[in-house]
C-alpha cells in the first residue's frame, strides 16, 4: 500500500480523549498504571460517546497527566486532552519541542527526585542533552530499565523497554484479532540502546473484535505499544516518532550513568 494511500486512511482523527485512551490502555490493561478497572477505558474509548468520562479516567495517569499538563501550559492550550498535545506525548509533534529544557527539567526535578533519593540527576541530564517531553522520556529515562540493562539484567529490562515505548511496523499479515507487523526492535550494545533490523512480530489489533483500528490493511502503517495497536500512522507521524524516539535515545545514551532506579506510572 502507498504511503499517499495510508496518509489518506487517516485524516479521520479522532479527538484527544479517544487518541488518548487509545495509547493509555495497553498498559493499563497489563495492571502498570492508571486506574484500576482497564475495561472502563477500553469500553470508552471504543464507544466514543464518553468523552467526560474519558477525561476524568485521564486525569489518574499520574504519569503522562503531568506531561500532557506541561506540553499544554507552554502552548497556551487550555485543554491537557487537546488532541494536539496528546499527540505530541505519545508521538511528538511542534508542540513537544516548544516546552524549555529548563521548563522540562525543573518539572521532573519536582516530581522524581524524592522518589529517587534525590537521584533525578541524570533525567535533567538528558534534557540538557536533547531528551523531549515525548513518551521515550520517560521510558529510557526515567524508568529503571537502562540502568538495570547496563547492570547486564539484559533480557527481561530490554523486552519491558521495548514494549513500553511507542513503536512502529507495517502490517503484513492479518488473522482475526491477531496482526503480524514488520518493526524494528530496541538492540542494546552493553551501553547504547539503538534500533535493530526489521523482523516481524505478533500484536493485538482487538479482543473478540473489539480494538480501537477499523478497516486494517496489509500494508497499513501502525503505532503500537505494549503488543496492542493504538493506530494507523501517517507518513507525518512517522516522521514525528522517530524523530523523537531518536532524540531521546540519543540523550539518554549520551549520559555516562544510567537513570534513578525508580518505578513511576507511565
Amino acid at each position: 500500500m502507498s504511503t499517499d494511500s495510508n496518509r489518506d486512511r487517516t485524516e479521520r482523527a479522532v479527538p484527544g480523549p479517544l487518541l488518548f485512551a487509545r495509547y493509555a490502555y495497553p498498559p493499563n490493561s497489563l495492571g502498570y498504571c492508571g486506574p484500576g478497572d482497564p475495561t472502563a477505558l477500553l469500553e470508552s474509548a471504543v464507544d466514543g460517546g464518553r468523552i467526560d468520562h474519558l477525561t476524568h479516567l485521564a486525569a489518574q495517569f499520574d504519569g503522562a497527566w503531568p506531561y500532557l499538563e506541561l506540553i499544554a501550559g507552554c502552548n497556551h492550550v487550555a485543554d491537557p486532552l487537546d488532541r494536539r498535545v496528546v499527540e505530541a506525548y505519545w508521538i511528538g509533534n511542534e508542540m513537544a519541542l516548544t516546552v524549555p529544557a529548563s521548563v522540562l527539567a525543573a518539572s521532573l526535578d519536582e516530581r522524581f527526585a524524592r522518589r529517587s533519593n534525590g537521584r533525578v540527576g541524570d533525567v535533567v541530564a538528558s534534557v540538557i542533552a536533547g531528551a523531549v517531553p515525548q513518551h521515550g522520556l520517560h521510558v529510557f529515562g526515567v524508568y529503571p530499565w537502562v540502568g538495570l540493562l547496563r547492570a547486564g539484567a539484559e533480557g527481561p529490562a530490554l523486552e519491558v523497554i521495548d514494549r513500553c515505548r511507542i513503536r512502529w511496523g507495517r502490517v503484513v499479515e492479518i488473522e482475526g484479532d491477531a496482526v503480524r507487523v514488520s518493526s524494528r526492535p530496541l538492540g542494546f550494545d552493553g551501553s547504547t540502546l539503538a534500533l535493530g533490523d526489521h523482523r516481524v512480530e505478533v500484536v493485538r489489533r482487538s479482543v473478540d473484535g473489539v480494538g480501537f483500528v477499523d478497516d486494517l490493511r496489509v500494508g497499513d502503517l501502525v503505532s503500537m505499544h505494549w503488543d496492542w495497536i493504538c493506530d494507523r500512522l501517517s507518513t507525518r507521524g512517522l516522521r514525528w516518532l522517530s524523530y523523537c524516539t531518536d532524540r531521546n535515545l540519543r540523550a539518554v545514551n549520551s549520559l555516562p550513568t544510567p537513570g534513578p532506579a525508580v518505578v513511576c506510572e507511565v
